[in-house]
């Protein structure tokens, strides 16, 4: 098994991260501030204004450890990275896969179900443990909406039916997340649809920080394979888009970062406070909170939990990493359908 290698979050303004042997340093104002050992890194994420001295950005180089920049919001802005050391011949078979549209209709299927099935089980959860009859309800309600999505998307058979269907569970899917919210967070974290660039809530902003994280990792999971993350099934191809890394995080958005965002809500951990609103009514996570949040996201990523297919338990940090691998062996031909991870 894989070990989890760290990603390095950056997020103090002006921080300088130079290498000191085989470590990376980071000062700010010329004060040693930490000092972490190469080979226990995966990759390294700066937000805002982050220096990079060019000796550690040739060694980080070298050593395959990914350098990625964000804005302070978590926006993505750029990404640094070695020689390509992908399998050739997987990557000439993704691109054949992609042109045949039966295939991507089938990977596409598998993907919105796995993300369906992951938000019915949150859904299902909170109906359950709901405090009062009416939350009950509506959290019932709605994880049936998502049984009946689930249906239509079994014969689904072309690529705007599957997104069709995904947009319309997502609506039913976050019009009922405030009910998995304590009483007294509600107004302060009301949600009205999903919203992005920018976020036009704090729940949102929440979200979208969460997001940003979560695609980085599905985006290195598949160059650590070999695949092109630029080049999807489900989402159209665009310049500058990791398409495939947007298809892989599907599955995931549910049961990490969704129910890590309930979470910190409900113990508290973020309130009101922690925000910033912006001129034009945007909003985004302040200084503190993001550390906040970075902090149980990593937590988050060391718990166990089970894989149906590998019938072992396995760090949530590398799911991405193992459902990337199942791609790539959907693409060679050598499973006969892509499983989407699901939790229980």
């Amino acid at each position: 098994m894989q070990q989890i290698l760290n990603t390095l979050y950056v997020m103090t303004p002006n921080a300088y991260l130079h290498l000191e042997n085989d470590t990376i340093r980071i000062d700010v104002e010329r004060e040693k501030k930490m000092q972490a050992p190469l080979h226990h890194i995966g990759t390294v994420v700066c937000f805002g204004d982050v220096m990079l001295s060019p000796s550690i950005m040739h060694r980080c180089a070298d050593e395959g450890i990914s350098i990625v920049l964000l804005d302070r919001n978590g926006r993505f802005k750029a990404r640094l990275e070695g020689a390509v050391s992908g399998n050739i011949l997987l990557r000439q078979a993704q691109h054949r896969a992609s042109e045949n549209l039966g295939f991507s209709v089938d990977v596409s299927r598998s993907v919105i179900a796995g993300k369906i099935k992951n938000a019915r089980q949150v859904l299902m959860r909170g109906a359950r443990e709901a405090g009062n009859v009416e939350d009950q309800q509506q959290l019932s309600r709605a994880a049936d909406s998502l049984a009946g999505s689930l249906r239509n998307l079994a014969i689904a058979d072309n690529l705007d039916v599957v997104r069709g269907i995904e947009g319309d569970s997502a609506k039913v899917y976050f019009s009922s997340l405030h009910c998995l919210l304590r009483t007294d967070a509600r107004e302060a974290f009301t949600m009205n649809g999903r919203s992005r660039r920018p976020p036009r809530d704090r729940f949102n902003a929440l979200l979208s920080f969460l997001y940003s994280m979560t695609m980085n990792d599905c985006r290195s999971a598949l160059e650590s394979v070999g695949l092109d993350p630029q080049l999807g099934f489900l989402h159209a191809v665009r310049p500058g888009r990791a398409a495939l890394a947007l298809d892989l995080m599907e599955e995931f958005r549910a049961i990490l970062a969704d129910r890590l965002a309930l979470t910190l809500i409900n113990r508290a951990q973020i309130s009101a406070k922690d925000f910033q609103e912006r001129e034009g009514g945007a909003v985004y996570l302040g200084d503190d909170a993001r550390k906040t949040v970075v902090i149980a996201y990593q937590e988050r990523k060391q718990e166990q939990i089970a894989h149906p297919l590998l019938e072992t338990k396995v760090p949530i940090g590398l799911l991405p990493q193992l459902q990337a691998r199942f791609m790539a062996r959907t693409i060679r031909g050598e499973m006969e359908g892509y499983v989407p991870f699901l939790t229980r």
